[in-house]
């Protein structure tokens, strides 16, 4: 599959204007305010936030893209999850700090913002982390219900490192890379893991508001379309799984960095999406390796 990189430590790769140079140069990313921390096979910093396929729209690549305008979408889930508007405080200042008058205070917990919390592994050594909690507090400063979040993008296949080669050393019009996408991480392991700490997370008596999932958006149609038929909606509930996807803007002015524009939200039950992943509804027509093996004798 051929793609193009278009979104290069947070600028379009082709920007020449002094804080996209910059940011090359430092291999930083604006959405975190620090050295970009994805690498490549070899320990290279990447830098490539969102690719485009030649047949269809954009593909946000990289978790740390989704935390973009100071994290917001930490604040979109929170006032959904809460019913509210709110303040967000780092977990372990969030008692003692003082909340604006009509708003809601928020403890998270996740990479820097405080300490991430770990999910027992059925029993075993180890354990699965949860991206963010967000607990609400009441004007005491104790714990009122909590939500979790999960954030994942996709992973690539293929190579782009020609391309982003390119790109560092203001190389003009490089080709296409070969860079593809993991969708088959779907089913290996973002849905396993979702079901999983759903399951966790509904024996927890103050997660009234389930696990959120935050995605790109082609990740969410794939869901989607793995999970085939159709998954009831409900309303936030112990045991609920909320689906909330984003995408990039459109094009901006040179130094500028385009905006992630919120795409929706859908809840469910978790044990709709296990059903359904377990049930499949979108299968082929039956028989489909016979009449392959007669196409071929």
């Amino acid at each position: 599959m051929a793609s193009r990189i278009i979104e290069f430590f947070g600028y379009a790769p082709t920007d020449q204007s002094k804080k996209a140079r910059q940011a090359r140069a430092d291999l930083e990313c604006p959405f975190l305010a620090a050295r970009c921390v994805k690498t490549l096979s070899n320990g290279d910093v990447s830098g490539v936030c969102t690719l485009k396929p030649m047949t269809s729209g954009p593909v946000i690549c990289c978790p740390y893209r989704l935390y973009s305008d100071d994290y917001r979408i930490l604040e979109d889930v929170a006032k959904v999850a809460f019913d509210g508007e709110v303040e967000l405080f780092r977990g372990n200042e969030a008692r003692e700090a003082s909340v604006s008058p009509g708003k809601i205070k928020v403890a998270v917990f996740g990479k820097r913002w405080g300490k991430e919390l770990r999910l027992p592994n059925r029993g075993k050594s180890g354990g699965y982390f949860v991206d963010w909690v967000l607990a609400r507090l009441d004007d005491k400063g104790d714990l009122v219900d909590f939500v979790a979040i999960e954030v994942q993008s996709i992973d690539t296949t293929g190579n782009y490192q020609a391309e982003r080669l390119a790109y560092l050393n203001d190389e003009p019009s490089p080709k296409a890379s070969t860079a593809g996408f993991n969708w088959e991480n779907v089913n290996k392991r973002i849905l396993p893991q979702l079901i999983y700490k759903g399951h966790v997370l509904r024996r927890e008596r103050q997660c009234r508001s389930g696990l959120f999932f935050v995605c790109p958006k082609p990740v969410y149609e794939k869901i989607r379309e793995r999970l085939g038929g159709t998954l009831y909606e409900y309303t936030l509930q112990p045991g609920s799984l909320s689906l909330m996807w984003y995408d990039i803007g459109d094009e901006v002015p040179e130094g500028e960095i385009r905006d992630l524009r919120s795409e929706g939200v859908f809840t469910t039950t978790v044990d709709q999406v296990a059903n359904a992943f377990t049930s499949p509804s979108n299968l082929p027509n039956e028989n489909v390796y016979r009449d392959a093996i007669l196409a071929q004798l």
